[in-house]
């Protein structure tokens, strides 16, 4: 996480890391870690934010119960950018087990450096919006 932290720092975003205490192996649960963080993107008192856990799924799937958070679990650049450009998404999750520290600091580098396209994105946007706040299918 520190490194993608500093990736941040590099691009001139405030960024941090919260400091838990590591859980023994399988006792620790991703929809434990992220509920501040993403209420703050969520409210838009921050712009981005950046999950890690083993391989970024688990984080991708609690973050994303959050209403407002579009979080994006990323494994190359490519993901990163269309995750960005195509799906506005506000939230970069990634696997720490999965990925070396070069590339996490290269996906956050992406990540923050690439704006939405909108356009015919944006009525995508809108559409998962309405998703959110009627949750009926």
């Amino acid at each position: 996480m520190l490194v993608a932290v500093e990736a941040a720092g590099e691009e001139g975003h405030q960024a941090g890391a919260s400091n838990r205490r590591a859980a023994p192996l399988g006792e620790d649960d991703a929809a434990d870690h992220p509920a501040l963080e993403l209420r703050r993107v969520a409210a838009r008192q921050a712009d981005l934010g950046v999950l890690c856990c083993g391989t970024g799924i688990g984080m991708s799937i609690s973050a994303n119960k959050v209403p407002g958070i579009r979080a994006a679990n990323c494994h190359n650049d490519y993901t990163a950018e269309m995750a960005r450009r195509h799906n506005d998404a506000n939230v970069l999750c990634m696997g720490g087990r999965v990925l070396d520290d070069r590339a996490i600091a290269e996906l956050v580098r992406r990540f923050i450096r690439t704006p939405f396209d909108g356009g015919r994105h944006a009525r995508r946007i809108n559409k998962i919006a309405d998703i959110e706040r009627n949750p009926t299918v």
